[in-house]
């Protein structure tokens, strides 16, 4: 009952703020600012007022909550302690979990391009190393550097 009366009070004031801005002839405001003033008066004749003040005085419904709360941290918790791990590790622990060996090989050095491979290689240097390139040094980065050096960038 108080909830249905405020929410009729502060859309009157609405109401009243969208007139004296119409009379300011700032007509689109005035519309835009009573369609605002409408949605209480929508609320508590949809019933959703009653719902969400019994919602909010029930303990039964703030247990809920809580569950709810409980139930999202284990999850952005399971999510971090995969991000950490990494996929892999993820994955290898699923297939145990179901009794298998892991699927997945293990990750493979990434395979030069084709202009790269037709250039001839110096003394000393690696089957897949261009000419005057120094030596991957374990960087994530050389294949990009790769492809920004085929590019002339």
């Amino acid at each position: 009952m108080i909830a249905e009366t405020v929410c009729s009070a502060v859309s009157a004031a609405g109401l009243g703020i969208a007139v004296v801005t119409a009379y300011r002839r700032r007509f689109l405001a005035a519309a835009r600012i009573a369609a605002y003033a409408l949605v209480p008066v929508g609320l508590v004749m949809t019933g959703v007022v009653g719902w969400l003040s019994d919602t909010a005085f029930s303990p039964t419904a703030w247990a809920g909550f809580g569950v709810l709360a409980a139930a999202w941290a284990l999850f952005a918790a399971t999510r971090a302690v995969e991000r950490r791990r990494g996929r892999a590790g993820a994955d290898a622990e699923h297939a145990a979990a179901a009794g298998t060996a892991a699927a997945r090989p293990a990750a493979t050095a990434p395979v030069s391009s084709a202009p790269a491979l037709r250039r001839g290689r110096g003394k000393g240097q690696e089957p897949g190393q261009v000419q005057g390139e120094r030596p991957a040094s374990g960087d994530d980065f050389s294949d990009i550097e790769a492809i920004l050096k085929k590019h002339g960038i």
